[in-house]
This record gives structure tokens, sequence and C-alpha cells, in this order.
């Protein structure tokens, strides 16, 4: 059982980490036109030799931003014996602060077109309260297959959280993505994990509850009744609004 645990855990962060350099190249398409010649052209995306990502160039095999902020909280854990949100601020700074690969007008997201940064990111860890994007979900693995099953998970993926993303909206978010995750982790695939996650944040004695615990418990019952849909179908319609009409502002508004 123990050795069970353990590959599920190891497969979380590889499976992730493979997952998010195979998407890479067609990272933040948001025209779905562009993106459908693209498919036309390959069926299978993934790990496509050329990028064809209109906010930031890496190589094909590269992780995406998402996928190296999960690498360096891996880093983080696997080098302090748990989270250290001082470690993790200093190596986040160090890998996408002053002088890094981030920090130049092709490999910045966050700056317009004109090439200025934009503004709203605090100098010393890039911590955003108004950021409420997917950052929290995307680098989940390491610090749930850190602590799963551990009465302090998810303090600690909320701690880890709020070093990038200050902001009450994704911290509840992240919290129910990653009790999907330890349920995954501990349990094996279980068709039912939402009735599960959402036993869980309904109960008035849940651990680190949040006041936008019902706000997410509305969300999965919104997943649940389009779960029919492919996402070709459910992109364009459902969650049409989500696609942000400028490309230059804010690549997951």
């Amino acid at each position: 059982m123990a050795s069970a645990l353990a590959n599920r855990a190891m497969g979380a962060i590889v499976g992730s980490a493979v997952a998010d350099a195979a998407a890479q190249p067609l990272h933040w398409v948001y025209d779905l036109q562009k993106l459908q010649g693209i498919l036309d052209e390959n069926p299978n995306p993934e790990f496509r030799p050329e990028s064809a990502n209109p906010f930031y160039r890496r190589q094909t095999g590269q992780q995406s931003c998402y996928g190296d902020q999960a690498y360096v909280l891996l880093e983080s854990l696997s080098e302090c014996g748990g989270l250290k949100v001082d470690d993790l601020t200093q190596r986040t700074l160090k890998f996408f602060g002053p002088g890094s690969e981030y920090d130049t007008p092709v490999n910045d997201p966050y700056r317009d077109r004109s090439g200025t940064k934009s503004e709203g990111l605090p100098e010393e860890c890039g911590c955003c309260e108004t950021d409420c994007q997917i950052d929290g979900i995307a680098k989940l693995a390491p610090i749930v297959a850190f602590y799963a099953g551990h009465p302090d998970m998810l303090e600690k993926v909320e701690q880890a959280t709020r070093v990038t993303q200050n902001n009450d909206e994704c911290v509840a978010e992240t919290l129910a993505a990653a009790r999907f995750l330890e349920h995954f982790i501990l349990n094996g695939p279980d068709p039912k994990v939402l009735d599960v996650v959402l036993s869980q944040l309904s109960d008035p004695n849940r651990k680190q509850p949040q006041d936008l615990d019902k706000a997410v418990i509305g969300h999965i019952h919104q997943v649940k009744e389009n779960l029919s849909k492919t996402p070709k179908e459910l992109i364009p319609t459902v969650f049409a609004r989500c696609v942000p009409s400028s490309a230059a502002r804010s690549p997951d508004s």
C-alpha cells in the first residue's frame, strides 16, 4: 500500500511535468480559428516542434511558465525537506525575476506590446493580490504529493499559493483542486471524486475553510452539469467569457 501511494504521488509530479511540456508550444492560443487550423494540420499536437504561443517562446520539451513554477516549488520542497516560504520566495524571485530568462520582452507575458512591465506586481516576489489565474492549481502536484495525508496539507498549499498569488479567490479554487489531487493520490481512481470533494467543502468542520467555498461548490456543480460535453463544445459556449478580447493584457483573464 505504501509503495502504491508513493507511486501515485510520484506519478502526479511526473505526469504534471510531462503534460505541461507536451502542451507548452500551444499554450495561450486563444484564437480558436488559429488553434483549429493548427489541429487540422496535426490532430496530435503534443510536443509540437514549432511554438505557436503568442506570449512567450520556449524550446519544445521545456516547461511552460506554469511548469517552471512547479519545478521551483519541487526543488524548494526537496532541498528544504518541506515548505519553507522564505526559501520558495527567494527561489521564485531568482528564477523569474530580474536577469532571468523571463525578464525579457519575448518571455514575459505580463509586458504590454510596448515592452513595459504591467503594473501591480510587488518587486520582492511578484506576489499579486489581484491575480486569480490558474498558477496555483497548475503548480499543485509537488506540494500535494509531499503532504498528501498530512493534517496540514491544505494549510501548506495555501501558504505556497500566497507566495505569488495573495488572492482569496485563487486560494479557494486552489485548495479545492488540492482536495481532488490528494484524494487521487491517497485512493487511486474514483468516479465519485466530485461528490467526495463537494462533501468536504460542505462540511462545517472542514480544514482550511474559505469564505468563497460556497462559490467553489457552485463551480463544481457546473462541472458536473457539463461532463457530457467535449472541450470543443464547452470552451466557446460555457467558457467563452473567459477568453480575453485583448492578447496584450492578461493571458489568463
